[in-house]
């Protein structure tokens, strides 16, 4: 009778050493390099993660509780900031007409506009890349009827086909449910006016995508059309819709923003950035700026960094297949690739090569290595 061994390594013994290993090749990236190298690229994120931590943890590290009606006092309305003459110690940043603590509202607000303005980019990803792949990958009619619907939907204004949604959908729903679903209702409207950018970009990106080998591999093989866009053509796309997606989400808390100040968005009890500086925006010209300028500047330091990080992220990911183009032109050029060189393969070389190069001096720092051209 065979004996059977059994090995007394773990999965997670045998996950750590690559988990450690994908690290290692991190740290050693370009794309840290060029992070570190970008200042504004760090300031950016430092203030989304700062935003980020604040907004997760505002039950615990914000001052007062604002859904605490026993905890509002009258004689505490429309107290200024601390430094000022006539601030409380209590309130740092003042109160509203309320009693409200500004301070701890922007805590609460900001933590209900980055989820709705996360859970709306993320549908408006999922229902972008998936009409996307269909309309590339099978063509035909069905690329005709979802292009032609995103040109129609791309032709309506942002904020006129939000206000359609909402008003349509508080319309259906019965008032005394209006406050329960209205972060559905936001997420809705944001999603479906977002997803055009995502189909189109797709779109392109399969059409190329699905001529590669690896494709028309899985398809001689026998894989399913489901299994090919799952497991071949989407995970090769995803690379310019993470940019996008961070740069729409900046887009959409400020879109949050808008129809709560429009007073189509969240309701006074659930309040948001918006709502607050819809209600601080009626105070405004009567002395009481705090209770609008502190709001309004969180929302502004908000979509600034998420929009400065996008585009970094952006001008990153395009020096990586810039360097990774140029390499390819070396390895040609220099024989490991072969290739007859003739005078005017070389001329198209130095064609290829030298806008290259220029780009690479444009996107690295100053005090970067500088790139040099030359054919030997």
């Amino acid at each position: 009778m065979q004996t059977r061994h059994y090995s007394n390594t773990t999965a997670g013994q045998k996950l750590a050493p690559r988990i450690a290993a994908r690290w290692r090749a991190f740290i050693d990236s370009d794309f840290l390099w060029l992070f570190w190298k970008s200042k504004s690229a760090v300031i950016a994120f430092t203030c989304c993660m700062l935003i980020l931590l604040c907004s997760l943890f505002s039950h615990w590290i914000a001052p007062h509780n604002v859904f605490d009606t026993a905890g509002f006092d009258l004689m505490d309305s429309e107290l200024p900031p601390a430094w000022m003459s006539g601030g409380d110690p209590r309130f740092w940043l003042g109160t509203d007409v309320q009693g409200r603590d500004i301070l701890s509202l922007m805590l609460y607000g900001l933590n209900i506009s980055l989820i709705i303005g996360g859970l709306s980019v993320l549908a408006s990803v999922a229902i972008g890349v998936g009409l996307g792949v269909l309309s590339g990958y099978f063509g035909g009619i069905v690329d005709t009827l979802i292009m032609r619907f995103a040109d129609a939907m791309l032709s309506i204004p942002t904020i006129m086909f939000t206000l359609l949604v909402s008003g349509v959908a508080r319309v259906a729903i019965p008032k005394e449910y209006i406050g329960h679903f209205a972060p559905a209702i936001l997420i809705g409207a944001i999603a479906l006016t977002g997803w055009m950018q995502y189909a189109r970009t797709v779109r392109g990106l399969t059409l190329l995508e699905k001529g590669r080998e690896y494709v028309m591999a899985s398809q001689i093989s026998g894989g399913s059309h489901l299994h090919i866009m799952l497991a071949h053509i989407v995970p090769n796309v995803m690379r310019p819709v993470l940019v996008m997606a961070t740069l729409h989400l900046g887009v959409a808390i400020l879109t949050e923003a808008t129809m709560s100040f429009l007073g189509v968005g969240m309701p006074p009890d659930q309040p948001s950035l918006g709502t607050l500086i819809n209600e601080g925006n009626q105070y405004l010209f009567s002395g009481q700026w705090w209770i609008v300028l502190f709001p309004a500047t969180l929302l502004v330091i908000l979509s600034l960094a998420f929009n400065v990080l996008g585009d970094w992220l952006l001008n990153a990911l395009n020096l990586v297949e810039d360097v990774s183009e140029l390499v390819n032109l070396h390895l040609r050029f220099h024989g490991y690739v072969e290739e007859p060189w003739t005078d005017s393969a070389v001329r198209r070389y130095v064609k290829d090569a030298g806008p290259l190069y220029e780009r690479l001096n444009r996107l690295t720092r100053a005090d970067a290595p500088r790139c040099s051209f030359g054919v030997t």
